[in-house]
This record gives structure tokens, sequence and C-alpha cells, in this order.
């Protein structure tokens, strides 16, 4: 495959996908606005020429750095330009704003224990996908031993699945209501990762297969 080249681009010259499914809350947004301005540095956006009029090029994945370029007063935006059609282009919307990894938890610790070192939780907060609560607890946490991690052992999993909104009402309640009658734990989240656990094992153990 050929070296894509960078291209320096107009802001005005870039319209949005139409059909780009990919929203962010206002929260994450300044994030991303706060980061750029302090870093200076943004991934590359990736475009393709309008058909229509080909002195405008049409955003395949960076809309909100786009927003957040012309918010911070820039003329131009860093680019990639691809020739796909709109069979390519609605592939690449569905994947590149939607594919992503997960965190390896022991080093996005070590990543925040060495960044506290220079700022507070607060204030890494307002440029990290984190909170500044989520940050303290995180960098409070004693890592395995030498032998656990050689076991193979996670810290922590992530577990993703997708209900309507009335399935996610009785699954909150349900939650919730057990939650509050769990005493070891102390804070919400693991309460509610407890009540969880809750219902799992009594469905193992009362439920017929």
């Amino acid at each position: 495959m050929a070296k894509k080249t960078i291209h320096s681009v107009l802001l005005r010259r870039l319209i949005a996908n139409p059909d780009n499914p990919n929203v962010m809350a206002k929260p994450k947004f300044m994030k991303l606005l706060r980061n750029i301005r302090q870093t200076g540095i943004y991934e590359p956006l990736l475009i393709r020429r309008c058909k229509k009029n080909t002195r405008y090029y049409e955003i395949i994945n960076g809309y909100h750095r786009c927003r957040a370029l012309l918010k911070l007063g820039h003329k131009n935006a860093d680019c990639v330009l691809f020739d796909v059609d709109d069979k390519q282009l609605n592939i690449l919307t569905a994947t590149l704003n939607r594919l992503g990894g997960s965190d390896d938890v022991g080093k996005k610790i070590v990543l925040l224990k060495s960044l506290i070192k220079t700022a507070t939780p607060k204030e890494l907060a307002k440029i990290l996908p984190c909170t500044s609560v989520q940050i303290k607890k995180l960098t409070e946490l004693k890592m395995p031993d030498g032998k656990s991690k050689k076991d193979g052992k996670c810290l922590f999993n992530s577990i993703v699945f997708f209900v309507t909104d009335e399935e996610k009402k009785i699954i909150e309640e349900a939650i919730s209501k057990l939650a509050e009658q769990v005493k070891d734990e102390k804070t919400k989240a693991a309460k509610r990762t407890a009540a969880l656990m809750i219902l799992i094992e009594y469905f193992i153990k009362h439920v017929k297969r």
C-alpha cells in the first residue's frame, strides 16, 4: 500500500459526512478541545474529495477534531486524502468511528501515577478521558504481585452488551435495589458489581437449564 501524504487543508473546505453516526458528548468534546489547545497535536483527519464540488472535501473520520480546530481559531487542518467510493466510505464510517481497543489497567495505572507527579487529578481530568475521581481511585489501587501477573490474571475486565431503554430500566432498578443491601463494599461501583454478581449467582443456582 502506498504511503499516504498529510495535506494541510482549509477548514472552510471541509464538510461533515451526513451519514456519520458518531456523536460526542459536550464534556468529552471539551476534553478534546483542551487537549489540542495544550499539546498542539492531533490525529490527522481522513477525507475524500466531494463528488459535486472537488474544491471541497468530505470528512471520513475526524469531524469532532475539525470542530475543535475551528473553535480554537485554526485556519487549516492536517488531513490524509483517500480516494474511495460511496460503499468504501460507508464501511470506513462504520468502522473507523467505532473500532477501538481497551486499556490494560495495570499499564494505565502506571501511566496515571507518572502523570500525577506533575498535575493534580482535577487538572488531568480536563484533558484525559477519565474523571478526577476515577484517576484518584486508579492511582490509589495496589497492583497485583509478581505471581498474579505471571498467572495471567487481570485486575479488571469489562463486559459490553446492548439493551433497549426498557430493558436498561429494569436492569438498573434491580441492580440499584440490591446494591443498597451490599454492606461489604464502600464505593458505588463496587456495590453495583456485587449486586450484579448476586443476580447472576441466583440465576445459576435456581434457574433450570
